[in-house]
């Protein structure tokens, strides 16, 4: 395209007030040199900017708007991107963060073209259109020009409209320039046949680059919509596990972006590019994907006799039948005693005094190992071993009568083998079914086709489970066999997870309670102490707490007191 552009303008220079072959070999350079720059921008609106801006330069024009194209049908319209003009100081939209007030452009109206706008007859017609005076120019209406015209002391004079199409033939939208400014003289002219097919040749690279750009936010828009699905899937398992997923990346987020604001120590190499945050969130999003293969009545066990329900009412039950077997073995012993001969009204009345107070002692020792089972069943504090022996020694007292009338042990092996679970509410192979969860996300991770600028994802995500010291899992990893990244979702996973308030089984802890856990967690290998430090330095706990935690939670925390971290 640019050698046709040179080919059929080199007999034309005296029509160019510019057209000089060195001025258009130069253009014709700034040409090739903003293809290039389109196809590196990844920002949409950066894009925007630059191609309009580049329009300007080689046509130079004082003013642009630059359009996409939305909607469908006959309620298609041209929606104002980016608009600039030089001499009255106007940046809006782009990265200027200044937002653009005027009203798409229809390209219909009741059902008819609207050719009567110039911008919108260029995306209806897909011709370039050249005026070089709006305010002579016959077919078009410029009201709205003349308008803009009177409010600002601008003259609005020499237009060039361009359609944008792609490599399909698809319109993406229209580049429009105003007001052709001489260089030499630096006043108002006409836009000349080379200015029209330099923006022409600009319209094409830039609507194929604008394309490739909605196309790829597309994909990953679908993308990051596939994860939410995954995640809303395992919110609808379980409500406490959802939360869960949501908040960890948040506070990967936060405690990444402060080690990348990090200028000292042994973290002040790491550094952040925007790709290694998008990286790092995704894998933040997906880190526990995995737990869509976990069976729910696990993942929600709030007690120790937990399934699919708590099986502590059961317990309850059998107490009941062994209090009602003891008032009626009572009852049977006093109607005994009243049909034994010769007992005088003393005697009598001593042995009736002695079998109440056994049943009243029998019965309140019911009470209170029905009282303590309750207690063990709960799993919030550690279990001491003689708590874990009074179970089995209750397990082993009691006999009762089941449903079929036979004889049975009033705990199953099952029900021992929960309420004596020492910390927390799940058994050895409960917890190995929870922590394969892990192995799951991983072998699901490493099973898809990531991208280069994705390949770390499964890293990252698979390994926060994983301990300082290579006592973790799955698979037994040290610190110097990760990354600062896995290391730093380690650190989150854990902090969320004592700081969570939706947990089934405990109260979230304090910031104080929860960098006590942490801190020591730092000295014994299990999180990266570097990471802690930095976690503690910059507040990054204080941050997620003001976004995440009850106000209850967020106490004065006296860092100089937190173990592992020294102020």
């Amino acid at each position: 395209m640019a050698q046709a552009i040179l080919s059929a303008e080199r007999g034309r220079a005296s029509a160019d007030p510019a057209g000089t072959a060195d001025g258009l070999f130069l253009r014709l350079e700034r040409l090739n040199e903003i293809g290039a720059a389109l196809s590196l921008e990844k920002h949409l609106g950066a894009l925007l900017e630059k191609i309009l801006i580049a329009a300007k330069t080689i046509t130079r024009a004082d003013g642009g708007t630059l359009y996409l194209i939305e909607g469908e049908g006959d309620a298609q319209q041209l929606r104002f991107e980016i608009v600039r003009t030089a001499s009255l100081g106007i940046a809006l939209g782009g990265t200027t963060g200044k937002p653009i007030a005027f009203a798409p452009l229809p390209l219909y109206r009741e059902g008819q073209p609207n050719t009567g706008m110039v911008a919108a007859y260029a995306a209806l017609t897909g011709r370039t259109v050249d005026i070089a005076d709006a305010y002579t120019e016959a077919g078009f209406d410029f009201s709205g020009t003349r308008e803009f015209d009177q409010r600002t002391g601008y003259r609005s004079k020499s237009f060039l409209t361009v359609p944008m199409k792609n490599h399909s033939g698809e319109l993406v939208g229209v580049l429009q320039l105003i007001n052709c400014r001489d260089p030499d003289t630096g006043g108002i002219v006409p836009f000349a046949e080379t200015d029209r097919r330099l923006a022409e040749s600009l319209a094409s690279q830039a609507a194929i680059a604008i394309t490739n750009r909605q196309l790829i936010d597309q994909l990953e828009t679908l993308f990051e919509s596939f994860i939410a699905l995954i995640n809303e899937a395992i919110d609808e398992k379980s409500p406490y596990t959802g939360g869960h997923c949501q908040r960890v990346p948040t506070l990967t987020m936060l405690l990444a972006e402060a080690v990348n604001e990090t200028t000292e120590g042994p973290l002040a190499s790491f550094a952040m590019s925007d790709q290694d945050r998008y990286e790092l969130r995704i894998a933040g999003l997906l880190h526990d994907c995995g737990k869509i293969t976990t069976p729910v009545h696990i993942v929600d066990k709030a007690t120790k006799l937990e399934t699919i329900f708590d099986r502590i009412h059961l317990v309850d039950t059998r107490f009941e039948v062994l209090r009602r077997d003891a008032e009626i073995e009572s009852l049977k012993a006093k109607l005994e005693l009243a049909r034994t001969p010769g007992l005088d009204e003393i005697a009598m009345r001593e042995r009736k005094y002695r079998l109440d107070r056994e049943l009243a002692d029998r019965l309140r020792r019911l009470d209170d190992d029905r009282e303590f089972l309750r207690r063990a069943n709960m799993g919030a504090e550690a279990m001491s071993r003689d708590d874990q022996e009074r179970v089995r020694a209750i397990a082993g007292s009691y006999k009762w009568r089941d449903p079929s009338g036979a004889t049975a042990n009033f705990l199953s092996d099952d029900e021992v083998a929960n309420l004596t679970i020492r910390s927390g509410t799940l058994t050895p192979d409960e917890r190995e079914i929870i922590n394969h969860h892990i192995v799951s996300t991983i072998k699901m991770l490493e099973a898809l086709p990531w991208p280069k600028h994705l390949r770390n994802v499964p890293e990252y995500a698979g390994g926060h489970h994983e301990r300082m010291d290579g006592k973790g899992y799955p698979r037994g990893l040290k610190r110097e066999d990760m990354s600062v990244q896995a290391r730093v979702m380690g650190i989150a996973d854990i902090f969320e997870a004592l700081t969570a308030k939706d947990r089934p089984y405990k109260k979230g802890k304090t910031l104080t309670e929860a960098l006590t856990i942490l801190g020591k967690f730092s000295q014994n290998g299990h999180v990266d102490p570097d990471l802690f430090d930095v976690f503690v330095r910059r507040k990054v706990y204080l941050r997620y707490a003001e976004a995440f935690l009850d106000p209850e939670q967020i106490d004065v925390v006296d860092e100089a007191k937190i173990p592992g971290y020294k102020p």
